[in-house]
């Protein structure tokens, strides 16, 4: 079995997908944050994992982390802040965000349904050029320390440091992250059932009667 970790941080105005602001005022974008949280909390919750594991930027840990160890990052960037899980856990591990909303378990089916004999790693891009995933067989946060988070090359850079390790790679489907405007339209129309999509068209419509 393979260990689940979601990095989350509280979805609070001002702090959480700042990028929607605007057309959606601040408070707006922290609602669309709360409910990708609440699908990625499901999401795991729901998944065949062996933990589940909240990497929280924050004091209280959120509804619905029920059942989830919760882990406080620590500081530092965000590459320090990832390797520092990936070090405390000493078994196949994957990691996600709580920017997919529209994620299901056929995307994680490797490694969440079995860790591929031909893989020592797995990564998910995202079409931004991030990862929306990351995992491996036997974690190091070496592995991640160093490499330049948040650009549109993060993913090559990530891909890069994996093969200089003399890893085996095995890549997932390319996923979008709820960061812009355009790109949360996006994941809406890709999947109308979860919370974020309702969350998002509600104040879509709001924005175009304002417009």
């Amino acid at each position: 079995m393979t260990t689940l970790i979601l990095i989350a941080k509280p979805p609070l105005p001002g702090r959480a997908k700042t990028r929607l602001h605007p057309p959606l005022t601040l408070e707006e974008a922290a609602d669309v944050a709360a409910a990708c949280l609440a699908d990625s909390l499901e999401f795991v919750r729901d998944a065949p994992a062996s933990r589940r594991i909240l990497l929280w930027d924050g004091d209280q840990p959120p509804a619905g982390a029920e059942g989830f160890e919760v882990v406080r990052q620590v500081e530092g960037s965000l590459d320090v802040r990832l390797g520092a899980v990936f070090d405390a856990v000493d078994e196949p591990c994957v990691l996600i965000g709580m920017d997919t909303p529209q994620l299901r378990f056929e995307h994680l089916a490797v490694p969440l349904g079995g860790w591929p004999d031909d893989a020592d790693a797995v990564m998910g891009p995202a079409s931004d050029g991030g990862w929306w995933s990351l995992g491996f067989r036997e974690p190091t946060g070496d592995l991640l320390r160093g490499v330049p988070m948040s650009r549109d090359d993060t993913a090559l850079q990530q891909r890069r440091r994996i093969e200089e390790a003399g890893l085996r790679l095995r890549t997932l489907a390319t996923l979008t992250d709820v960061d812009t405007y355009d790109a949360a339209m996006e994941v809406a129309e890709a999947d109308p059932l979860t919370r974020f999509a309702a969350t998002f068209r509600y104040l879509d419509s709001r924005v175009a009667l304002q417009g």
